[in-house]
């Protein structure tokens, strides 16, 4: 598989799992296990990871500036932007903290395939186990502090490789009550501060590093997992009361299962 091609395809992987409650640290490992395509590099890694943050950014660009504007003019609206925007900000300092002191830890054990399978599968279960037995009968609006901040404090499982940035922040809001769709809509806010903390990271080891940057392959990965991130969003939210989590529970045992296997 040539670059540019391979490209597209982690491009559209990251796209489509970045969001979904599944890991997208899994599905990564497919091209390679498969096929023994070449790692790509951390220019490509940002720029992957940059196109998330561009479509997350965007779907919620109105809600965004209603947040921006209840801050810095020191007035609460109806909705709680003001309210909400620092519970963001303070369910992004646990994984923040941790990030900073756990770092080497987590890129010791980043490319261990018998641990992102069994992170796959333990999340899997916790997620059922959030999803079936939650009331799921509080809204957004109803999130106190200390909500907040246990899904902040859960969500540090995701520096853990195969676990799902998205899945343990929609497990953890499930557990505090949230019904669905307003457990995946905070789940996709908290990911704006939490992406750009780690292109922050990212770019602060590509800053550190002699590494070429081949444009084409960047681009094509940057605008393939912006498009296809903010198609998940959107239609994620749309269909995700119909949906539920069993589907995606069911597929992550199997994801973890296969990928026992294909060691």
């Amino acid at each position: 598989m040539n670059d540019f091609l391979l490209s597209f395809v982690l491009g559209l992987i990251q796209g489509l799992t970045e969001f979904l409650p599944v890991s997208s640290s899994a599905h990564l490992l497919f091209p390679n296990l498969l096929l023994g395509t070449n790692d790509l590099g951390l220019s490509f890694d940002i720029a992957v990871h940059a196109g998330t943050l561009i479509a997350v950014i965007y779907y919620f660009r109105s809600e965004l500036t209603s947040m921006t504007i209840s801050v810095l003019t020191n007035t609460e609206n109806v909705l709680g932007h003001r309210r909400l925007s620092y519970q963001l900000v303070l369910a992004t300092l646990p994984i923040v903290f941790f990030g900073l002191f756990a770092s080497d830890m987590v890129a010791n054990n980043r490319d261990s395939i018998q641990s992102i399978a069994l992170a796959n599968i333990i999340f899997a279960a916790l997620l059922f186990l959030a999803y079936r037995f939650s009331s799921r009968s509080k809204e957004l609006i109803q999130l106190s502090v200390l909500a907040a901040l246990f899904v902040g404090a859960f969500q540090v499982f995701a520096l853990l490789p195969g676990a799902s940035r998205s899945g343990t922040a929609i497990t953890a809001a499930l557990l505090i009550g949230l019904n669905l769709k307003d457990a995946s809509r905070f789940a996709f806010l908290l990911a704006i501060p939490t992406i750009l903390g780690a292109l922050v990271f990212l770019l602060k080891d590509i800053t550190s590093s002699d590494v070429s940057i081949d444009l084409l392959p960047i681009c094509i990965g940057f605008f393939t997992s912006m498009v296809f991130a903010f198609l998940t969003i959107k239609y994620f939210l749309a269909f995700v009361e119909k949906i539920g989590m069993y589907p995606f529970v069911i597929y992550r045992v199997f994801l973890g299962v296969v990928l026992v296997l294909l060691v």
